[in-house]
């Protein structure tokens, strides 16, 4: 009984939401991988670079479900008290402001990107573009939402999930950078290297 009792009084809801909010990070933290290696141009034979595109959309899409699940379950989670419209207002939340406000910015930006990714036809290829850097943004905004939202960082395996994402996003973007130093540093070379122009010689007629 007394084993029946303690499982009955385990915060499900709770443990789900935070539960999917990790799994959220880690499809996030893809997302955006993939979205940095489609931009460098990287691929194999195995999984060319229109695949690693069209993979980068489907997880995106999949990661949109599970953050309806992850904000459905928080906001009816009976243990604490947020409110639907902490979810979309910054810092609106009584519990842990900061740490629910990052999420909501979050969420924001992340709607932001996916309303003008599938109206993408209608705004332009240049304002597209100009929010879906605004992803670059909202990652960091997740990972301080889920870094401080939960008391439970101490458990490995959630430090792990956590801080493994963002070793890997630093990863992609520090590569990023470098092989685009890289190849301004190639075609500054290049252009180094090209001979002068010869200069023209005047052929005078008559001799003056």
């Amino acid at each position: 009984m007394s084993a029946i009792a303690t499982t009955t009084n385990l915060p499900w809801m709770w443990l789900v939401s935070r539960g999917s909010g990790l799994v959220l990070l880690v499809l996030f933290t893809s997302v955006l991988v993939l979205g940095v290696s489609t931009r460098l141009g990287s691929g194999s034979r195995s999984m060319p670079r229109f695949a690693v595109a069209e993979l980068h959309r489907t997880l995106a899409l999949f990661a949109v479900a599970l953050l309806l699940l992850h904000v459905v379950t928080a906001i009816l989670d009976p243990y604490v008290a947020i409110g639907w419209w902490a979810t979309i207002l910054p810092f609106a939340s009584h519990y842990r402001p900061v740490a629910i406000g990052l999420g909501a910015l979050a969420v924001d930006l992340g709607a932001a990107v996916l309303l003008t990714s599938v109206a993408r036809r209608h705004v332009g290829h240049r304002l597209w573009r100009a929010v879906h850097w605004l992803a670059y943004l909202s990652w960091p905004l997740a990972f301080f939402h889920a870094l401080s939202a939960g008391g439970d960082m101490k458990t490995w395996w959630v430090a792990t999930l956590v801080w493994g994402s963002a070793g890997a996003v630093i990863v992609a973007i520090a590569t990023r950078v470098s092989l685009a130093i890289r190849a301004n540093r190639t075609r500054w070379m290049d252009a180094r290297a090209q001979p002068a122009a010869t200069p023209r010689t005047v052929v005078q007629i008559g001799g003056k």
